[in-house]
Formats: C-alpha cells, sequence, structure tokens
C-alpha cells in the first residue's frame, strides 16, 4: 500500500532526493516511481507498441514507462530493457538516480498483474550503457524507445547504435524531443538531434515522423525504401 499523498508532499527534500532512501520506498511499493511522461505520452506509448514483438526502452530509471509496458504487453512481446543505473548527470536531473534492484522489483509487480490479466511480456534486463550493448545486438527491433541519455550526442549514439536494427515497419519514439515545438516540451539534446535527423531541408532518406504528442516524437521508416 503507498504512502498517502499528503505524507508524501510533505517530506522534506533532503529525504525525497536521497537515492537510496527513495529506492527502498519505490521498490517496496510505499511511493511511485517518478512518472517521466504524460497520460497522452502513456497512451502514445501502448498504442504503438501494441502487438509488436521485440520492445526496447533505452534508459529505465525507476521504471515508470517500463512498468506501464510490463503491465499492458502480452505475452507474445519480448521487452528489453536497458539501463546502466546509479546517477547519471546527463540522462536525469542532478541528484536523481536509480537503484537496479529497486526498479526491477517495480516493473516485476507491474508484470505480475499482467499475468494476472492474461498475460506479460518476458522481461529481459541488460544492466549496462546503451552504446555498450549496441556493439553486439543483432536481434530486429519492432519498437524503439529512446530515453536515455539526453545530450545531444548521446542521444545520437543511440540512434546510431540501435536504428539499423528496426525491422521495416517498426518505430522509433525520442522521448523530450519536443522544446519550443507547438504543444511541446522537450530538452535541447534530443529535440536537436531529432531537428537534424527529421525536420531540416535535407531529412535522413528512408525515415519519416509519423506522429508527435507532447514531449515524444515517433518516426517509422518510409514505405519501399
Amino acid at each position: 500500500m503507498q504512502l498517502p499523498h499528503l505524507v508524501r508532499r510533505a517530506t522534506p527534500s533532503r529525504l525525497k532526493h536521497d537515492v537510496r532512501l527513495r529506492a527502498a520506498f519505490v521498490g517496496g511499493g510505499l511511493i511511485p516511481p517518478r512518472s517521466m511522461h504524460s497520460d497522452a505520452e502513456a497512451e502514445l506509448l501502448l498504442r504503438t507498441a501494441a502487438g509488436r514483438g521485440t520492445v526496447v526502452e533505452l534508459g529505465v530509471y525507476e521504471g515508470g514507462s517500463a512498468a506501464l509496458l510490463a503491465e499492458h504487453l502480452g505475452a507474445g512481446t519480448d521487452l528489453h530493457l536497458v539501463d546502466p543505473f546509479g546517477e547519471h548527470d546527463a540522462a536525469l536531473p542532478p541528484g536523481w538516480g536509480a537503484l537496479e534492484q529497486a526498479t526491477k522489483r517495480v516493473v516485476a509487480r507491474s508484470a505480475r498483474g499482467g499475468t494476472a490479466r492474461g498475460g506479460a511480456p518476458r522481461v529481459h534486463w541488460h544492466v549496462a550503457l546503451s552504446q555498450d550493448l549496441a556493439r553486439g545486438w543483432s536481434t530486429p527491433i519492432d519498437w524503439l524507445f529512446i530515453d536515455g541519455d539526453h545530450s545531444a550526442e548521446g542521444c545520437r549514439r543511440d540512434w546510431d547504435g540501435f536504428h539499423r536494427h528496426v525491422a521495416p515497419d517498426g518505430v522509433v519514439l525520442f522521448h523530450d524531443s519536443r522544446m519550443d515545438l507547438p504543444h511541446g516540451r522537450g530538452l535541447p539534446g534530443p529535440t536537436s538531434v531529432v531537428a537534424e535527423l527529421f525536420r531540416g531541408p535535407s531529412p535522413l532518406p528512408g525515415w519519416r515522423i509519423l506522429e508527435e504528442v507532447d514531449r515524444t516524437t515517433v518516426v517509422g521508416r518510409v514505405a519501399g525504401a
């Protein structure tokens, strides 16, 4: 049972942002993981991932979006979750961090909920830097969520490392990639990468923007490319 919202709000900031204390509470189910996506983005994630065989999330943190996927995707999906854990300034605000075991417990609880309703995806953990994992990756990807290192260099590195494995009908979602766009939010790094690759006068051949919601941009291959 989670702590009441009023109790959580009254907790001093120094305790709220203590990585180990917070991980203990998140892992134990006493407080929810920080939600890094809006309700509209949650709908987008589930809709675009539904029915996909291989789903990959780069950047898990406390497991908010991973738990959503683990609870709602079916038993025919392989859910690959990639995160080195700990504190990483290019991926998270200063002082934020997540611990591996706490996040795994969050995702496991959600997967059990999915199983109770008829089936949950097979969860594969990759506790590693995404660029290290990319070097040996060979599995075709149907749905890729880039939400790890938010620097321009890190975001571009994730794209370069994984997009060649995306299936012809697969999609790639960039989080925090709509800074300064109408009805959008985001951060400079992912926003600049998406702008360079897909919005400029010479967009990347073979790919196009399919959909945009809040902070998230969805791109897919051009038919026949």
